[in-house]
């Protein structure tokens, strides 16, 4: 059970909710937080002074006033008006996330909610209530309105939700669970509405993915490496210490410890030609610790949204309610293009290696593509054309989507983050780069092949047993398809983790 609180959730946390491993719930301490904000909104309406988002219209529209007797109704009608997201529905974990996120920041208790509010949606969480939140639709400022518009709509009992496999109504999810729809006061609908949260939930689960493909590539690079005969000199611990830079010296040692007592490289230590490796052997701590550097950073500003305020206005307290702007999604957008170009460069160097494992020209011995039958066969030929096929479509989607802005709301929200579509963006190309990182792991496999009787380090050999446990050898042309994402499975399963540390 993960109590909360409104306190920054690791990326773990959010992963094992969204996963369904763990429930979360609301501490007594949120609960009087978000009482006595609640509270505070109600003396606003009881005195009548006026609130932006409490008694206005929004956006363009807040200079309106609106009568006491129609405060509900201004609620209900935002969320209605702001369901308009568009495109294929989130996944059930990215959906659960979002749940999470928005549950946990309501905690906090400035937004002036009830407790009512986040109790629902934890009980949705609880019983498998998810919303179907199309994907399309947010500029990232006023936070992500639309996706958290359905979500909102879902909990009044309209709109759609997925319920025990089925996509069914929000009004027959919720009586099945035993949930009672939420009727939404002064402000509800707004609490829910402004925020980060469907940007920070995609892009911490891509993230959570990210960070597991980065361990994964320097074992991926460690079986290249000794495929392909090539030395660990690189990984000296010496070099790496003069240039400190956290993820580099944290790669050289993963790849120092995956290649130590290795037979193949004892094989080739002495007379040797070879002085030094291509770059993209040698310089794997330096690549793969920079892509480490850029994925810690953007995990870091992940963790610290997902126990910040985003709504606007925010009640404080003292009776001080203030609009600000903190549903921008700035923060975010920036980080998850950072980490999209990062990973983009993880998938060009793998690229890299697959080439050298395949190509005659450089791959040491080995087979042409590694092929046990040359010209008859065509081996790992086109798994290198599919590798780049998926390198040029990152390349495309690493362009920055945080650098654009078209204004919005009759030019009242004349900045927006587009943070969504930086998340949605990121989520793909980690998508590739576990294909890539597949594809590399199956041709190191059989570069290794060929290097018997010779062992390998105890973990590639196990790493190769590993692989050999759901991928036979190539003996023969097959489709590899199936293959390849065979191994895509297993790493979004985890079941290579424990090569990751």
């Amino acid at each position: 059970m993960l109590e909360l609180s409104g306190q920054p959730l690791s990326i773990d946390q959010i992963a094992d909710v969204a996963a369904g491993r763990v429930n979360p719930q609301l501490s007594s301490r949120a609960r009087e937080r978000i009482s006595a904000s609640r509270a505070l909104v109600d003396r606003v309406i009881e005195e009548g002074r006026i609130v932006y988002g409490i008694n206005t219209g929004f956006g363009k529209l807040s200079e309106v006033h609106i009568a006491p007797s129609d405060l509900e109704v201004l609620q209900l009608n935002l969320v209605r008006s702001h369901s308009c997201g568009l495109g294929h529905p989130l996944s059930e974990p990215e959906t659960r996330a979002m749940m999470l996120l928005r549950a946990n920041v309501l905690s906090l208790g400035y937004s002036g909610c009830r407790v009512a509010v986040v109790e629902t949606l934890l009980r949705m969480l609880e019983r498998g209530v998810h919303p179907v939140i199309p994907e399309k639709g947010s500029v990232g400022a006023s936070g992500d309105l639309a996706p958290l518009a359905h979500l909102a709509l879902c909990m009044i009992g309209e709109g759609e939700c997925w319920y025990r496999g089925e996509r069914v109504t929000a009004e027959t999810a919720l009586h099945e669970a035993e949930i009672e729809p939420i009727r939404l006061a002064a402000k509800e609908g707004l609490a829910l509405l402004n925020g980060t949260q469907a940007m920070c939930a995609v892009g911490a689960l891509a993230l959570h993915r990210a960070l597991r493909v980065i361990a994964l590539a320097d074992l991926a690079g460690a079986m290249t490496l000794e495929a392909l005969r090539g030395t660990p000199v690189a990984f000296d611990e010496r070099i790496h210490a003069i240039r400190p830079h956290a993820g580099q010296v944290a790669s050289a040692a993963h790849l120092r410890r995956l290649l130590e007592n290795s037979e193949i490289r004892r094989s080739h230590l002495v007379n040797d030609p070879r002085v030094q490796d291509a770059y993209s052997l040698r310089c794997m701590p330096q690549v793969h610790g920079a892509v480490r550097n850029a994925l810690e950073h953007a995990r870091s500003v992940v963790e610290t949204e997902s126990g910040s305020a985003t709504d606007n206005p925010l009640v404080f307290d003292g009776g001080d309610i203030l609009s600000g702007g903190n549903f921008h999604g700035a923060p975010l957008a920036m980080v998850f293009d950072y980490a999209a170009i990062a990973m983009t460069d993880l998938i060009s160097i793998g690229e890299r290696r697959i080439d050298r494992l395949v190509n005659p020209d450089v791959n040491e011995g080995l087979p042409p593509f590694l092929s046990s039958h040359p010209g008859l066969s065509s081996g790992y030929m086109i798994a290198q054309i599919c590798a780049v096929s998926l390198l040029n479509g990152a390349k495309v989607l690493a362009h920055p989507a945080s650098i654009d802005n078209v204004p919005t709301s009759g030019d009242k929200e004349d900045h927006v983050s587009m943070g969504m579509t930086a998340a949605l963006k990121l989520r793909e190309i980690v998508s590739d780069a576990e294909r890539v990182l597949a594809i590399e792991l199956l041709a190191a496999a059989e570069g290794l092949e060929y290097r018997a009787p010779l062992r390998s380090s105890p973990p590639i050999e196990k790493a190769h047993a590993l692989i050999r446990k759901f991928v036979p050898r190539l003996t023969a042309d097959r489709p590899l398809s199936r293959d390849i994402e065979m191994i895509v499975s297993a790493i979004q399963r985890g079941e290579i983790d424990e090569f990751t540390k």
